[in-house]
Protein backbone atom coordinates (compact mmCIF):
# COMPACT_ATOMS: atom_id res chain seq x y z
CA UNK A 1 0.00 0.00 0.00
CA UNK A 2 1.22 3.36 -1.04
CA UNK A 3 1.03 6.26 1.32
CA UNK A 4 -0.37 8.97 0.16
CA UNK A 5 1.55 12.57 -0.42
CA UNK A 6 1.34 14.58 2.85
CA UNK A 7 -0.53 18.12 1.99
CA UNK A 8 0.68 21.01 4.27
CA UNK A 9 -2.43 22.27 6.59
CA UNK A 10 -1.42 25.71 6.44
CA UNK A 11 -0.79 27.55 2.73
CA UNK A 12 2.17 29.96 3.00
CA UNK A 13 1.37 32.61 3.83
CA UNK A 14 2.87 35.94 1.92
CA UNK A 15 4.53 38.20 4.17
CA UNK A 16 2.15 41.15 5.01
CA UNK A 17 3.15 44.50 3.76
CA UNK A 18 4.22 46.82 6.49
CA UNK A 19 2.35 49.97 7.00
CA UNK A 20 4.05 53.58 7.20
CA UNK A 21 3.50 54.89 10.69
CA UNK A 22 0.61 57.15 11.40
CA UNK A 23 0.85 59.29 14.53
CA UNK A 24 -2.05 61.04 16.12
CA UNK A 25 -2.07 64.24 17.33
CA UNK A 26 -1.05 63.75 20.37
CA UNK A 27 2.07 61.53 19.42
CA UNK A 28 3.26 64.03 16.95
CA UNK A 29 3.15 67.13 20.02
CA UNK A 30 5.04 64.46 22.01
CA UNK A 31 7.54 63.98 19.36
CA UNK A 32 7.53 67.98 19.27
CA UNK A 33 7.95 68.48 22.60
CA UNK A 34 11.19 65.88 23.13
CA UNK A 35 12.43 67.19 19.99
CA UNK A 36 12.31 70.65 21.66
CA UNK A 37 13.77 69.11 25.22
CA UNK A 38 16.41 67.61 23.15
CA UNK A 39 17.32 70.99 21.03
CA UNK A 40 17.52 72.95 24.50
CA UNK A 41 19.71 70.61 26.15
CA UNK A 42 22.16 70.54 23.34
CA UNK A 43 22.00 74.51 23.57
CA UNK A 44 22.81 75.16 26.94
CA UNK A 45 25.79 72.42 26.62
CA UNK A 46 27.10 74.26 23.64
CA UNK A 47 26.25 77.66 26.04
CA UNK A 48 28.24 76.31 29.05
CA UNK A 49 30.86 75.43 26.96
CA UNK A 50 31.59 78.57 24.84
CA UNK A 51 31.31 80.74 28.20
CA UNK A 52 34.53 78.50 29.85
CA UNK A 53 36.57 79.45 27.43
CA UNK A 54 36.12 83.36 27.84
CA UNK A 55 38.77 84.94 29.46
CA UNK A 56 38.20 85.92 33.14
CA UNK A 57 39.15 88.68 35.14
CA UNK A 58 38.44 92.19 36.35
CA UNK A 59 37.32 94.94 34.28
CA UNK A 60 38.91 97.54 32.49
CA UNK A 61 39.09 101.08 33.96
CA UNK A 62 39.52 104.26 32.70
CA UNK A 63 40.48 107.08 35.03
CA UNK A 64 39.49 110.63 33.19
CA UNK A 65 41.50 113.48 32.77
CA UNK A 66 41.06 116.77 33.23
CA UNK A 67 39.15 117.98 29.88
CA UNK A 68 37.77 114.79 29.38
CA UNK A 69 34.72 114.22 27.65
CA UNK A 70 32.64 110.81 27.72
CA UNK A 71 33.09 110.97 23.77
CA UNK A 72 36.90 111.67 24.73
CA UNK A 73 37.34 108.55 26.82
CA UNK A 74 35.02 106.61 24.46
CA UNK A 75 37.74 107.39 21.23
CA UNK A 76 40.31 107.02 23.82
CA UNK A 77 39.59 103.23 24.89
CA UNK A 78 37.56 101.87 22.08
CA UNK A 79 38.44 103.50 18.79
CA UNK A 80 37.18 100.85 16.71
CA UNK A 81 33.30 100.93 17.74
CA UNK A 82 30.67 103.85 17.19
CA UNK A 83 31.28 106.06 19.99
CA UNK A 84 27.57 106.48 20.25
CA UNK A 85 26.86 102.76 21.22
CA UNK A 86 30.07 103.11 23.39
CA UNK A 87 29.15 106.24 25.31
CA UNK A 88 25.93 104.16 26.46
CA UNK A 89 27.46 101.25 27.55
CA UNK A 90 29.68 103.17 29.75
CA UNK A 91 27.00 105.20 31.50
CA UNK A 92 25.14 101.60 31.58
CA UNK A 93 27.81 99.85 33.65
CA UNK A 94 28.86 102.89 35.45
CA UNK A 95 25.12 104.16 36.22
CA UNK A 96 25.54 107.37 35.36
CA UNK A 97 22.35 109.12 34.66
CA UNK A 98 23.76 112.13 32.69
CA UNK A 99 26.81 112.65 30.66
CA UNK A 100 28.79 114.48 33.24
CA UNK A 101 32.14 113.44 34.49
CA UNK A 102 34.39 114.98 36.69
CA UNK A 103 38.52 114.09 36.98
CA UNK A 104 40.12 111.27 38.41
CA UNK A 105 36.55 109.76 38.54
CA UNK A 106 36.89 105.85 37.25
CA UNK A 107 35.10 104.56 34.76
CA UNK A 108 34.34 100.48 34.13
CA UNK A 109 34.60 100.20 30.34
CA UNK A 110 33.07 97.82 28.39
CA UNK A 111 34.90 94.77 27.30
CA UNK A 112 36.99 95.32 24.20
CA UNK A 113 35.53 94.01 20.69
Amino acid sequence: MSVPARRDVHPRRRPARRRPVRLTRRGRIVVLAACLVFGAAAATSVASVSLAADPGGAAPVAVVRPGDTLWSVAARHVPSDDPYRTIEEIRQLNGLSGHTIHAGQQLIMPAGR
